[in-house]
C-alpha cells in the first residue's frame, strides 16, 4: 500500500490548512466556546464544498475518497475546528448510500438547508445521546434498536450537554416524525460501514491534534530556560516529547492506511478504522498530557493553548468509547461479528 501523497492531494491539505489557519486560529475556537460551534467557520467550509467532497457524483458530489477526506480532518484537529464536520460529512455520504428513501432529505442538506450529523453510538431506547453536532444540528441519522432513522431535532427535543471539550453534544428525544431510512440488517449494515467512516476520519483529526499539541509543547521547551538553559535540553522533558512525536507518525500512518483500506483492502475496512482510532486516541491523549505537563502551572491556565488540547481530544473520542472500545471493535471484526 503506497501511502505517499499525490501532488493533488498535498494541494488539497495546503488549502485546508490555509482555510483554519484563516477562520480557525485559537481566538475563534475560544469564542466559540462553549457550544464550540462558529457559524462563520462553518459557511467558509460549506462555501469550499466540504459536503459535497464526500459523496458522489452521481449524487451531486465530488466522489473524492476516504483517503483525501482523512486529509482534510488531519488539519481540521490542528486547528480545532469548531463545526461539526465529520459528523455531516458521514452523514451525507450514509444518506447517499441509502438512496431514493434519503434523497430529499440529501439534497437538503448538500444546498445548506438543513445540517444533518451522524450520531456514532447504537440506542436501544428513545432518548439518543452525547451525539456530536446534535446541539446545533436539524436532523441526527442514528441507529435506534434495529432501525436506522432520520430524526429531526425539534425545539425542546434536544438538550446541551455541558463537556470540558466545548463539543456541541446534546442529548435527544426520538420524535414522532423521524424518518425510517433502514431497519433490521440493512440498518446495521448501513450504520457499521458510516462508523468505519466517523472511527477513520476522527482518527486523522486526532492525529492532527496531537501532533500539534507536540510542537506546542517542544516550542514552550525551547523558549523556557531553567538554570541557565532551555528546559528542553533535559531528558525527562526531550524524551517524552520524542516518545510522542514517534507515536504521532505511527497514528498517522495507520489512519491512512485505514482510509485507503476502503479502496485497497475493503475486508480490513472495519478492523483498520477501529485500530486507527484506538491508536490515535491513546496517542493523543498522551501527547497532549505530556506536553500540558511540560508547561508547568502555566499548563492548567484556561488561557493556554496546550489546555484546548488537552480537553478537546478526550471529548472528541469519547463521544463513542474509549480505546478499550474500539479494540473490542477490532475484535469483533476479526472474528465476523461485525455486521456487514
Amino acid at each position: 500500500m503506497d501511502l505517499t501523497l499525490s501532488g493533488e492531494q498535498k494541494q488539497l491539505v495546503e488549502s485546508f490548512a490555509a482555510l483554519y489557519a484563516r477562520e480557525s486560529p485559537t481566538e475563534r475556537v475560544r469564542a466559540a466556546e462553549p457550544l464550540g460551534f462558529d457559524a462563520k467557520l462553518w459557511q467558509a467550509l460549506r462555501d469550499i464544498g466540504v459536503l459535497e467532497m464526500a459523496v458522489s457524483e452521481e449524487a451531486g458530489g465530488w466522489a473524492s475518497s476516504v483517503a483525501e477526506l482523512a486529509l482534510i480532518a488531519e488539519q481540521f484537529g490542528r486547528a480545532m475546528g469548531s463545526a461539526p464536520v465529520i459528523e455531516a460529512q458521514v452523514a451525507v455520504r450514509l444518506l447517499a448510500s441509502i438512496g431514493s428513501a434519503a434523497a430529499d432529505l440529501l439534497d437538503s442538506a448538500l444546498n445548506g438547508e438543513t445540517l444533518v450529523v451522524f450520531a456514532p453510538r447504537s440506542y436501544a431506547g428513545q432518548s439518543i445521546e452525547l451525539v456530536p453536532g446534535g446541539a446545533v444540528a436539524d436532523v441526527v441519522v442514528a441507529k435506534v434498536g434495529g432501525s436506522l432513522l432520520a430524526v429531526p431535532v425539534a425545539s425542546g427535543a434536544a438538550r446541551q450537554v455541558e463537556n470540558l471539550g466545548s463539543l456541541p453534544l446534546a442529548d435527544i428525544m426520538v420524535a414522532d416524525g423521524a424518518t425510517l431510512l433502514a431497519e433490521g440488517p440493512q440498518a446495521a449494515r448501513s450504520h457499521s460501514e458510516a462508523l468505519d467512516v466517523w472511527l477513520t476520519l476522527t482518527a486523522a483529526a486526532l492525529v492532527g491534534a496531537a501532533d500539534k499539541a507536540v510542537q506546542i509543547g517542544v516550542q514552550y521547551a525551547k523558549e523556557r530556560h531553567a538554570f541557565g538553559t532551555p528546559i528542553g535540553a533535559f531528558q525527562a522533558v526531550s524524551h517524552p516529547l520524542a516518545d510522542s512525536a514517534t507515536a504521532v507518525d505511527g497514528a498517522r500512518l495507520l489512519a491512512l492506511e485505514a482510509a485507503c483500506a476502503f479502496e485497497d483492502e475493503p475486508a480490513r475496512v472495519t478492523e483498520l478504522a477501529a485500530m486507527a482510532f484506538s491508536f490515535a486516541y491513546e496517542s493523543a491523549r498522551d501527547a497532549t498530557r505530556r506536553s500540558l505537563h511540560i508547561h508547568g502551572g502555566y499548563g492548567f491556565g484556561m488561557e493556554g493553548d496546550i489546555q484546548l488540547y488537552y480537553r478537546r481530544v478526550r471529548a472528541w473520542a469519547l463521544v463513542y468509547g474509549d480505546s478499550n472500545t474500539a479494540l473490542d471493535r477490532v475484535a469483533d471484526a476479526r472474528y465476523g461479528v461485525v455486521a456487514g
